[in-house]
């Protein structure tokens, strides 16, 4: 991904030093928006709704990395900034352009080990995750050193998803798909539910593919490989891949984001259209 000379976000917040003590600001959000948007990779959305854990969340075999040196931290701060930045460029004239609605940017929080979010705790171990309640993405830069080695799911535009994808929940937001779905909850069975919030997550797959249309059309951002490294990553974190990791067996009733199937077919279906209106994982069938 080409980040050389590009502007970077001044809409990050650095928690770091507060040594995960940092307090989010923002209100209150219901317990349906803490499971379905509380997580993104492998963490376990109670992370958020336990304050009091000092461990956090996860799944049981999740194992934290350490934090990565100060060089490399240095590299992937200022990455993330670059990131956050052309996704701001590509909504802010994309959002008002195809839907109408004009684009609020979210901030970017970074965090180590432990943070407070208006969505409630969360830890390391929970993955990067957005929080509807405060309208701020959270990520702490150990996870990029789990998606390579644990995931195998290296590369630059790798990460760059990774965000996209988070920021695709904020999108979701702002047209109101997000208060809808959190409306539904007390109407739907566990099973219901769970497929709802499937369709959330493909959804937000969707808009990382439309931001990577439009970012590579707006600054041609673009090198050789990395649609294929974000291919590889959704395929990862696909609620198949996980389960067969995690557990050694899969429970598609258990399902929370998708299949690596769906993950892939999706976020490929947002970067061939970049049309908004293309990605309505609600009614739409998978692409194929």
């Amino acid at each position: 991904m080409r980040t050389e000379g590009e502007r970077e976000s001044d809409n990050v917040e650095d928690q770091r030093s507060f040594g995960g003590r940092g307090m989010a600001v923002g209100g209150g959000i219901g317990t349906l928006i803490i499971a379905l948007l509380g997580y993104f990779f492998f963490g376990d959305p109670r992370a958020l709704m336990n304050p009091g854990n000092g461990g956090g969340g996860g799944s049981p075999s999740a194992q934290v990395a350490p934090p990565p040196d100060k060089a490399t931290e240095d590299k992937l701060t200022r990455f993330v900034r670059v990131v956050l930045a052309d996704t701001e460029d590509v909504w802010r004239d994309q959002l008002p352009r195809q839907t109408g609605r004009q684009y609020r940017l979210p901030k970017l929080v970074l965090f180590s080990g432990r943070v407070q979010s208006a969505c409630g705790a969360a830890s390391t171990a929970s993955g990067p995750f957005y929080c509807p309640g405060d309208e701020r993405v959270y990520i702490d830069l150990a996870f990029y050193d789990e998606l390579n080695r644990r995931f195998k799911a290296p590369g630059d535009f790798a990460e760059a998803y990774v965000i996209a994808h988070e920021v695709g929940h904020h999108v979701q937001k702002i047209l109101g798909i997000t208060d809808k779905v959190d409306a539904m909850r007390g109407r739907m069975s566990r099973d219901e539910y769970n497929k709802v919030s499937v369709r959330l997550e493909l959804q937000a797959d969707f808009y990382a593919g439309v931001w990577a249309h439009h970012a590579q059309r707006m600054k041609n951002i673009l090198e050789p490989g990395d649609i294929d490294e974000a291919l590889r990553a959704a395929s990862a974190v696909g609620d198949d891949s996980i389960q067969k990791q995690t557990q050694g067996y899969i429970v598609p009733d258990s399902f929370t984001h998708g299949t690596s199937r769906q993950r892939m077919a999706w976020f490929k279906k947002g970067f061939q259209t970049g049309d908004i209106r293309q990605g309505d994982t609600f009614n739409m069938p998978d692409p194929q």
